[in-house]
């Protein structure tokens, strides 16, 4: 239940949106979403991509650009210039449509104007409480053999059951499941695959027959960078109002050299007319991919848009916005007219820069057709139908300020990746991806299936006062790219960085090396190759785990949290028949956290120490935090050993034990969160937070301590002093 503060903050939120709409009609505030019949989950969005979306479970896209820690079509979320931080669309809604006994009915996920505390316009509620994650990154904590993609979001919801005013359900329940990758080549986009149910057996017994559904989004685009002006600043160069559509019907053809002739992309797009100064020169694309059980050349996709709010349109009147479930159907099932004269451009679209929202829907669809030339479907009762979207950000291909195909191009490029990523995988050997083929003949076709580059190598860390040693294996050399099913490898690359950070742009690359071969640098691998006392290539083996590869780096701190950060990834040489770049594994995949510092000594006559002592409070690796991220650290201890530590008088205040093979940080918050992650300590150290047994911060003063090797039992003393 909501607290009473915030329930006052939502009121007074609603009387200024209502006054708003009447005193500056020519302006418009961002909405907060809150959906009181389906408090669902909007706090999900893409992240191992350049675009980060935020995606609910109940058909809405965006977070309305409420949250500036939060993405709510970004991309670039992770930029090397701020300009290239653009966002896209404040609000996308999933629209569901079909006839029911010949009469419309449309299922909205949002429309215009819907304010906070409104329920009609919000028309799904979710099936489940919250988005499940997976990754088919191997090393990502939420990998799933099953994953399609390297982060998928999978929900559901329904439209019935819902207390929408005036709403008639379909009777629908939607499945739907997001792809994203973090490829150079697709990052820009996000798959939505949606599986729709007709579920009309819970509203009426034996439910009824769907016929001709059609499926689509509405969009509140505002292409716009909020690092140029905040949208709330007076005169600020952010605005809701600058912007212009369009529908694209270029040809896509991915297969240039076959008889296959290619369809429509139909992407309906925004872009910001000036582009604010270079802040905001970014397209955004809507595009339907694909359909099952429905064969491409049986449905169609249709555009439409109109300005916000807008139900009379003096310039445009034939461009206005729908306000009930037939004319809502009606926008969806055919595409707006075009236009000539001044008010419009070359391709037949308004001119007149606004805040444009547009339609973009397909069909029709279901899971049988009802007419002999296949133009009609139904969706019978309990069947399923499969329809696809693709949500794809361009930059502009150049600094023409006027749009058209060739400034359109970077939008194609992402938006045929997308599209190729749905069509499937090459069975023919041609380097083509090829609509609707088997590669596995299990009768299904193989979907979701991209270039790939060669896998991260597995890396193993050995830590060492002031020097670390990098071992990996020779698995991406003998991997093969998904699309070709041929080995194109082609050299390795070691990062590092010096802090934590959200971006991979701080990395700094400490070397490369390459294969000799027709590419690249050539370097050889002989620098890094292990080799034995006669110099003959050998290998390293840990836990059964073979490392072919070593690269030292020197001037490790010791002791220091999230100061040293290692990475090895591998790349290959692209397709240069085909203008395919070189493709590189991503450093997420086995980042690893190192915490410098000496090894176990397990010698007899063993010496250990403390540092930093004496300790003075807020010690610069301690960070901003409070009494409990403080540390100090054990260092020279034995892999198996227990430290005391005692007041000048005797009393115990602190007992730790140290194994060196399980050691991991855990045991202090300082070091709890990257714990959870890959992290490499050196083994012979242990750190303190200065909190005793009895759960309090130890005092000022002259601390005494005892090391026991556990094995041996030869022990050894110490003190150590802690200023405040």
């Amino acid at each position: 239940m909501r607290n009473i503060s915030f329930i006052k903050i939502q009121i007074t939120f609603i009387i200024i949106c209502f006054l708003h709409s009447f005193i500056l009609a020519d302006e418009r505030l961002p909405f907060e979403l809150n959906k009181t019949n389906a408090d669902g989950d909007y706090t999900h969005y893409t992240t191992v991509g350049q675009m980060g979306m935020t995606i609910t479970n109940f058909g809405i896209l965006g977070e309305g650009y409420n949250n500036p820690d939060q993405p709510s079509c970004m991309y670039k979320q992770y930029p090397d210039n701020i300009k290239e931080q653009i966002e896209h669309f404040s609000y996308a809604g999933l629209w569901v449509g079909g006839k029911v006994n010949g009469t419309p009915r449309v299922s909205t996920g949002i429309v215009d104007g819907v304010f906070p505390g409104a329920s009609s316009g919000f028309e799904f509620i979710y099936n489940q409480d919250s988005i499940k994650v997976q990754s088919s990154i191997t090393t990502d904590p939420q990998y799933s053999p099953t994953a399609t993609s390297h982060q998928d979001f999978i929900t559901s919801f329904r439209d019935y059951n819902h207390t929408a005013e005036d709403h008639i359900p379909l009777g629908v329940d939607v499945y739907l499941e997001s792809y994203a990758w973090n490829y150079s080549f697709a990052n820009a986009f996000v798959i939505l695959n949606y599986n729709i149910v007709n579920n009309s057996k819970y509203l009426v017994p034996n439910g009824y027959d769907i016929d001709n559904l059609y499926v689509g989004f509405w969009v509140d685009a505002s292409v716009g960078n909020m690092n140029y002006t905040n949208r709330y600043e007076p005169g600020g160069g952010w605005s809701w109002y600058d912007n212009l559509n369009g529908f694209d019907e270029t040809i896509y053809d991915p297969m240039p050299n076959d008889e296959y002739p290619g369809y429509q992309r139909d992407i309906a797009y925004q872009y910001d007319v000036d582009g604010d100064n270079g802040y905001a020169e970014s397209y955004i694309g809507f595009r339907c991919i694909g359909a099952d059980p429905v064969p491409r050349d049986y449905w169609d996709a249709y555009y439409y848009q109109w300005t916000w709010q807008t139900s009379s349109n003096d310039e445009y009147p034939k461009y206005i916005m729908p306000v009930n479930d037939a004319e809502r159907y009606h926008r969806m099932t055919h595409s707006v007219e075009k236009g000539t004269g001044d008010n419009f451009n070359a391709e037949g679209y308004p001119n007149i820069e606004n805040s444009w929202m547009y339609l973009l829907s397909a069909g029709p669809f279901g899971s049988e057709h009802s007419s002999a030339d296949s133009t009609n479907w139904v969706l019978k009762p309990g069947d399923t139908v499969n329809v696809v979207f693709a949500v794809t950000a361009g930059p502009w291909a150049n600094g023409e300020i006027e749009d058209n195909e060739t400034r359109r191009e970077l939008l194609y490029a992402n938006s045929d990746w997308a599209q190729k990523a749905y069509n499937g995988e090459d069975n023919n050997g041609n380097g083509q991806l090829d609509p609707g083929e088997d590669q596995d003949n299990d009768g299904i076709i193989d979907r979701y299936i991209l270039p790939a580059p060669p896998p991260s190598p597995s890396l193993y860390i050995e830590a060492e006062k002031g020097k670390i040693n990098l071992y990996w294996d020779n698995v991406p050399e003998l991997s093969k790219d998904p699309i070709s099913r041929k080995e194109d490898f082609e050299g390795y690359r070691i990062y590092a960085r010096k802090k934590t950070s959200t971006t991979e742009s701080e990395w700094t690359r400490l070397a490369q090396f390459d294969i000799k071969n027709d590419y690249g640098y050539n370097t050889g691998f002989d620098y890094i190759r292990i080799r034995d006392e006669q110099g003959n290539p050998y290998f390293k083996i840990v836990n059964s785990d073979t490392f072919y590869y070593k690269f030292e780096n020197t001037a490790i701190l010791s002791g220091w949290p999230e100061k040293n950060t290692f990475a090895i990834t591998s790349y290959d040489f692209g397709d240069p028949n085909t203008g395919l770049e070189s493709l590189e594994s991503s450093i997420l995949e086995n980042k690893t956290f190192v915490i410098g510092g000496k090894q176990p000594n397990n010698d007899f006559e063993f010496k250990v120490g403390v540092y930093p002592n004496p300790y003075r409070t807020s010690a610069e690796w301690d960070g901003p935090g409070g009494v409990r991220d403080r540390m100090i650290w054990f260092t020279g201890l034995p892999s198996k050993s227990v430290v005391r530590i005692y007041t000048l008088a005797g009393e115990l205040v602190k007992k730790i034990e140290h194994n060196s093979e399980t050691y991991d940080g855990s045991d202090i918050q300082r070091l709890e969160e990257i714990s959870q992650q890959n992290v490499v300590f050196s083994g012979g150290e242990h750190a303190w937070d200065l909190i005793t047994d009895d759960d309090q911060a130890i005092a000022t003063g002259l601390y005494l301590y005892s090391v026991k090797d556990s094995d041996t039992g030869k022990l050894k003393t110490g003190k150590f002093l802690i200023i405040k």
